[in-house]
């Protein structure tokens, strides 16, 4: 049988019960060994139950200090990932950080530091990365299919009906459209363009009973004069796209970064004069899945942070862009990067 990472996972939360439990489950070279949670362990035991993992705590501090986890995956409030990925750090832990991975990029390079100095992996969790639709994105602009890359477009949205009592509509848990869903448009843009911006300018509509940013459009500048615009919703129907439009085609993904919502299945639309393929990227698709074992693999091969293939400098440069995007939003006006 393949070595298997034991994982521990930090809290309860609905991702880890519906995504990642699940995920780690269909990982050849992961099993979750340990849950633990802050507010009673009777709902440990029953998460417990129904994914049959051995064993329950009911403190992280517990989880963190068993001999018997190699690595803890971090689905905790926004707010709650820089204290835990430093305590699980300090403890020798591995680590699966959901995104995004700290409220500023001060805070990450401070995480940073600390997993450098013990010597333990982290990953910041943006699954959508390893789908290998984009990949093939890659390859296509590559290819000069669709010529030169002037512009990119993404939009992530959905209506979020229940507002009341919901942790995206806390400011101080980092809560809001940009934290939850733009960090994924401005990750996929980078990691399209290979490019990090150079002037960020926001527009962004702020909830006036919950004071945080609902809907979000944003205008980025990059190097050799490409431009890009997200735009982010927590009111509008669902869209989880982006589209590359070149100087002689464009390529549309319309299942950007959610494609589990089509059954896992990847579609890119490349279009070029009055000529249009679509192309289904069916293979490989268990976004998840390719996250667990990709930093499963790395753990039992003793990789070190920059040979991970999402290393900490995507997740810094990611921070520093959201770090833009919100002191656009306060003082009005274009920031650079």
């Amino acid at each position: 049988m393949m070595k298997q990472v034991r994982w521990g996972i930090l809290s309860t939360a609905k991702i880890a019960q519906n995504e990642l439990i699940p995920a780690f489950k269909r990982a050849a070279n992961a099993k979750v060994t340990g849950i633990a949670t802050s507010s009673g362990i009777e709902k440990a035991k029953a998460v417990a139950e129904q994914f049959d993992i051995e064993k329950t705590y009911d403190s992280y501090e517990k989880l963190l200090d068993d001999p018997e986890i190699d690595g803890v995956y971090i689905p905790l409030p926004n707010h709650l990932h820089k204290k835990w990925v430093m305590e699980a750090a300090r403890k020798k832990k591995h680590i699966l950080c959901e995104k995004p991975a700290a409220l500023n990029a001060e805070d990450v390079l401070e995480m940073k530091q600390v997993c450098e100095e013990e010597g333990v992996l982290f990953m910041e969790g943006f699954m959508y990365y390893f789908h290998p639709q984009h990949k093939r994105v890659r390859e296509i602009i590559e290819s000069g299919e669709i010529g030169e890359v002037k512009f990119i477009r993404s939009a992530f949205s959905f209506n979020l009906a229940q507002k009341e009592n919901n942790i995206k509509m806390i400011p101080e848990k980092g809560g809001g459209s940009i934290y939850d869903v733009g960090c994924y448009s401005i990750h996929a843009i980078r990691n399209i363009l290979q490019a990090e911006p150079n002037t960020v300018h926001v527009h962004a509509v702020k909830d006036p009973e919950y004071q945080v940013e609902t809907d979000v459009v944003s205008y980025l500048t990059f190097p050799g004069g490409v431009r890009a615009v997200f735009d982010v919703s927590f009111g509008l129907s669902k869209r989880s796209e982006y589209e590359v439009i070149g100087t002689e085609g464009r390529i549309m993904v319309p299942r950007a970064f959610r494609p589990d919502w089509f059954g896992g299945d990847g579609i890119i639309v490349v279009e070029k004069g009055n000529f249009s393929k679509t192309e289904t990227i069916s293979v490989g698709t268990d976004q998840y899945r390719n996250e667990v074992e990709h930093i499963s693999h790395a753990i039992l091969d003793k990789y070190s942070l920059k040979d991970l293939e999402h290393d900490f400098e995507n997740t810094v440069n990611n921070a520093k862009v959201l770090d833009a995007c919100f002191k656009s939003i306060e003082l009005e006006k274009k920031i650079n990067v």
